[in-house]
């Protein structure tokens, strides 16, 4: 399984740019991660990339990830992979045994919440995000309410990171492929 594989079954079932944007996003932070621990980051990068690859044809709880599970399976994807995926969702109840696994939901939402946050600076870029800005709209319940601030803390508490280094960490590696995201 290769990235040029996984963008295509990610484009064969996302077309929002929102999306295609939160999957590149995922798979820059869980790319970064991988550095840093020294673990497969093509394997991380692809798992990041196509782990919502479901979540437009299938936005409900009742079956997402689970349908993707079952796609991914299909077409020979390692379990470990598809573990990972359906990890990242609370409500599958499949624990995150792996260190991809852990990394994958420590990512995921804060991915969204800091381009959340891109959004609402004055030029609409990660390049003024910084971890103090995160973390006062972490306490604004209104604001991306629909982001999981209780996973955010749970994502890094899981992963055995400090909050603080783990904003500035996805931050810089979402700033590294901000020209993608829109957000440069």
């Amino acid at each position: 399984m290769n990235r040029e594989e996984a963008y295509q079954l990610l484009t064969e079932y996302t077309q929002k740019e929102a999306l295609l944007n939160h999957a590149l996003s995922v798979e820059a932070a869980m790319r970064a991660y991988a550095r840093k621990f020294n673990q497969d980051e093509e394997a991380w990068g692809i798992v990041g990339l196509i782990h919502d690859f479901d979540y437009e044809k299938y936005p409900t709880l009742e079956f997402h990830p689970m349908e993707g599970a079952k796609i991914l399976r299909q077409k020979g994807y390692p379990e470990e992979w598809v573990t990972a995926i359906l990890g990242h969702a609370e409500h599958t109840g499949v624990p995150r045994e792996t260190l991809m696994a852990k990394t994958l939901f420590a990512v995921d939402e804060l991915c969204g919440f800091i381009t959340a946050v891109a959004y609402v600076r004055p030029n609409r870029q990660l390049a003024e995000v910084k971890v103090k800005s995160v973390k006062k709209k972490l306490k604004d319940k209104r604001f991306a309410a629909q982001v999981s601030r209780e996973d955010i803390l749970k994502g890094a508490e899981e992963l055995g990171v400090d909050l603080d280094e783990h904003i500035d960490f996805v931050i810089k590696a979402m700033q590294g492929i901000a020209d993608q995201l829109g957000l440069a």
